[in-house]
């Protein structure tokens, strides 16, 4: 499957270190000059913020996605993008944000990254979509979730196939062409005993 737009989970605060926010604005750019859509929060604050900017000053087509609760709050909605979609609620942005991307990837975020990243990851386990799932893994922010993970399949509730799911890179130049590459596995999701 081509993929022409990818969805980017991302915190809405910077963060505690500058790289966060330059991770960003080198995903949105390198997105934009790839002639890849970005499909996001369809805010103006934090990371979130600076992926969309960073692909809008690069020329990029960037459509939000966002809840009409989150877009009432004054200062949170980006109003300059290509498209803003205005959703009842965050399970409606969370289906059309998938609807309209062909791959996924996580920046470095809080509970809602984390709990989005997973959702998808999840569908792709369950056969509900063949879209590829990476981290970008910006200061090596990831690797305690990674860890987890490996504990999870040690544990056996979670297949090898599956975890390896989880593509990883530090920079956008890696992780874009694992995207492209990416198969998904012929496994079934239950672990038999």
């Amino acid at each position: 499957m081509a993929i022409k737009r990818i969805c980017v989970f991302c915190g809405s605060s910077p963060g505690a270190r500058s790289e966060y926010t330059q991770a960003a604005q080198q995903l949105g750019r390198v997105l934009a000059e790839s002639h890849l859509g970005l499909v996001y929060g369809g805010g103006r604050v934090g990371i979130m913020g600076a992926v969309a900017d960073a692909a809008l000053q690069a020329g990029g087509e960037v459509i939000g996605v966002i809840p009409e609760k989150l877009f009432r709050k004054e200062g949170v909605a980006h109003t300059n993008l290509s498209k803003l979609h205005i959703v009842d609620s965050m399970h409606d942005r969370k289906a059309l944000m998938a609807e309209l991307a062909d791959a996924f990837i996580a920046l470095p975020g809080g509970l809602g990254t984390i709990e989005e990243f997973f959702e998808v990851l999840t569908w792709a386990q369950l056969g509900l979509h063949r879209k590829p799932c990476g981290l970008l893994d910006v200061c090596h922010y990831y690797d305690k979730l990674l860890e987890f993970l490996d504990y999870a399949v040690s544990q056996r509730f979670v297949k090898h196939e599956h975890r390896a799911m989880v593509l990883i890179a530090e920079t956008p130049e890696v992780l874009l062409p694992q995207l492209r590459e990416f198969q998904v596995p012929q496994v079934d999701k239950w672990i038999k005993f």
